[in-house]
C-alpha cells in the first residue's frame, strides 16, 4: 500500500494464461492442473485464512472453488477470453482445522455464454469438505483488454 492509488484501478498482465492472480497468491492457491475442463489446486490452511473459532473461513474455501472452476474453464476457452462468475452456491459439509486443502473441478454445461462449474474440496484425509457449484458469463467482446502495472511482482507462478 505504498502507491497513492492502493485502492485501484490495479490491472497486469498475468505472466501466462493460466496461472495465479495476486489474490490466489495471497491465499497460497497452487494451481496443480488445468486441462481438457478439469482442474486441481491446492491451497494450505495458514493462520491469515482461519476464523474466529480457529477454523478455515469459509470464504477462502470459496475462493479457492471459485479459482478451481476458473481455471478449468480457461483450459477449454481462448487465452484472453473474458469470462465473470455470476452466482453460485456453496455447502460446507466439514470443518477445516488444519492441513492442505484440495479443489478438483470440472466445467459442466454451455449454453451460448454461459457455462456451469462443479467443484468438490477435499481435507487431507480425502474427505469432501465443501460442494460448490457455480455459472459463468463471456463476455461479449470476449477479450481482457489490460494495463500494465509496472509494480514488481514477487510470485509469477
Amino acid at each position: 500500500m505504498n502507491t497513492p492509488n492502493h485502492t485501484g484501478p490495479h490491472r497486469f498482465d498475468m505472466p501466462a494464461w493460466i496461472s495465479r492472480a495476486p489474490f490466489e497468491q495471497l491465499l497460497g492457491i497452487e494451481i496443480v492442473s488445468a486441462e481438457a475442463g478439469r482442474s486441481v489446486l491446492r491451497m494450505p490452511f495458514s493462520k491469515p485464512l482461519a476464523q474466529g473459532a480457529g477454523l478455515m473461513h469459509g470464504g477462502a474455501l470459496v475462493s479457492l472453488a471459485d479459482t478451481a472452476v476458473v481455471m478449468a474453464i480457461k483450459s477449454i476457452v481462448a487465452p484472453g477470453t473474458h469470462f465473470v462468475t455470476t452466482s453460485l452456491e456453496s455447502r460446507f459439509i466439514h470443518p477445516v482445522m488444519k492441513g492442505i486443502v484440495t479443489a478438483s473441478a470440472a466445467v459442466g454445461e454451455r449454453h451460448k455464454d454461459r457455462l456451469t462449474g462443479t467443484c468438490d474440496i477435499l481435507d487431507d484425509a480425502g474427505r469432501v469438505v465443501m460442494r460448490f457449484t457455480s455459472v459463468f458469463k463471456i463476455a461479449k467482446t470476449g477479450v481482457i483488454r489490460y494495463i500494465r502495472d509496472d509494480a514488481p511482482v514477487e510470485d509469477r507462478n
